[in-house]
């Protein structure tokens, strides 16, 4: 069925607000950030207003492109839910909204885009992104491992370094920018693995649970066992050199974007120190950054 004709499901419409004045979009687009980004919000308060006010329109169009994604209907309604939201999002962003009622973000996602000239194909690959978690993740080799992790986080680093201000040089800050993404990626999938599993999700590759002897329902055992420990060992150390690699950003990034982008940074690699002192042990406990050293990342990112 083509996408124009499908009717909008009901727990779509639910989101559906009624289009209200610019400043109450963005008024709505901060309190979905600050209710619910978590590491996120915490530099986003490291911007001036008004880049503060975009991170969050942005913030809150991949929330609720995630809930959609995460929604407990059956996959195939989810599937036609981001169909629909995809083409609500076009018509926003191309000024034809066909809705008489839409989403209460969009005329605060629509002006950031148009504002920072974020490329519209970074928000429809956010979407593609979640497309990939519509059904049990299975994922097979390194190389997908890859390409999800680039539509779920790559694509929205690009999106955030056009709201920051930055030079090209040459398409490095874009090739730093992607390979940021992978590393917060990465060091989600390896917080997460234990809550992914009883969600039906397994996002390490399943070529490197066999190099490394893991079968899958080990995921589901009360604590990491020896091989597991060591596979995600091996997956910190990939992730460092990522951060690492991609530590260039920082002098390509407008003076107004560093602190925010040094704060989320570092908070990230913060997760992947907790995971290192819990002994690589992902399975018994999550790693969790306290909030004073969250504090104490974002002073620390403000006056460096």
């Amino acid at each position: 069925m083509d996408v124009e004709t499908k009717k909008t499901p009901d727990f779509i419409r639910d989101l559906n607000l009624s289009v209200n004045s610019l400043a109450k979009s963005y008024d709505y687009c901060q309190k979905v950030a600050s209710a619910q980004a978590r590491n996120f919000y915490w530099s986003f308060r490291l911007l001036p207003r008004a880049h503060r006010l975009s991170m969050c329109a942005l913030y809150a169009f991949m929330r609720v492109t995630d809930d959609i994604a995460d929604d407990p209907r059956p996959a195939i309604d989810r599937a036609e839910a981001l169909d629909i939201w995809q083409m609500q999002l076009n018509e926003h962003l191309d000024g034809n909204p066909n809705s008489t009622t839409a989403w209460q973000g969009f005329p605060a996602l629509v002006e950031t885009v148009r504002r920072h000239h974020i490329p519209r194909q970074y928000l429809i690959a956010v979407i593609d992104g979640m497309r990939m978690d519509l059904n049990a993740v299975r994922i097979q080799t390194e190389s997908e491992f890859d390409q999800y992790c680039w539509h779920v986080a790559s694509a929205v680093g690009l999106c955030c370094i056009h709201i920051w201000g930055f030079q090209s040089c040459g398409g490095r800050a874009e090739k730093a920018a992607e390979m940021l993404g992978l590393a917060f990626q990465r060091t989600n999938i390896l917080r997460d693995i234990a809550e992914d599993y009883a969600n039906n999700r397994i996002y390490l590759p399943a070529s490197l649970m066999t190099q490394y002897g893991i079968h899958f329902h080990e995921l589901g055992l009360p604590t990491a066992t020896d091989p597991l420990k060591a596979l995600v060992k091996n997956q910190v150390a990939i992730a460092r050199t990522q951060y690492r690699n991609a530590d260039e950003l920082q002098s390509m990034v407008s003076q107004e974007g560093r602190p925010m982008l040094r704060a989320i940074s570092r908070i990230y690699e913060s997760v992947l120190n907790r995971i290192e002192i819990l002994d690589f042990d992902v399975i018994t406990h999550r790693a969790r950054v306290p909030k004073w050293q969250k504090a104490a990342i974002m002073t620390y990112s403000m006056f460096r």
